[in-house]
């Protein structure tokens, strides 16, 4: 399997993480479409909400309850996208299970249809230091 996301569960690719336990892992995505913008994913892997067990379900979703709380009060937040696809033509990417986390502010300008402004990509030494804004 040359899946990325279990890629940077095993270490062999680096994330800027802002949560980890045993089931969870929650990384800043390296093409953000706001500041802050994360992915949550079980570390075992699902293909997509069909598949993946209610018990790990249950802790990613606890998991990003936790850290879009985080980011309100870290990023000055006026709300939160939570964002999850299921297969391509649902515009999943990356066949592993992962949640959106989507900072949002006023004006933002961002949609959830259509072309929207993206911010500039940052680099992993700028993800790495907002992620370490945001544990």
């Amino acid at each position: 399997m040359d899946c990325v996301f279990c890629k940077i569960v095993k270490g062999e690719i680096g994330c800027a993480k802002v949560f980890e336990d045993n089931d969870v892992l929650a990384f800043l995505d390296v093409n953000p479409v706001s500041k802050g913008h994360c992915l949550v994913i079980p570390k075992i892997h699902f293909e997509n909400i069909f598949n993946v067990e209610e018990s790990i379900l249950q802790k990613v979703i606890v998991a990003a309850k936790n850290i879009s709380e985080k980011i309100k009060v870290s990023l000055q937040a006026d709300g939160i996208n939570l964002i999850q696809a299921n297969g391509k033509v649902a515009g999943q990417e990356i066949m592993h299970f992962h949640l959106h986390i989507i900072p949002r502010h006023e004006g933002d300008g961002l949609k959830l249809h259509g072309d929207h402004p993206k911010i500039p990509k940052p680099s992993f030494e700028e993800l790495k230091s907002l992620a370490k804004e945001l544990i």
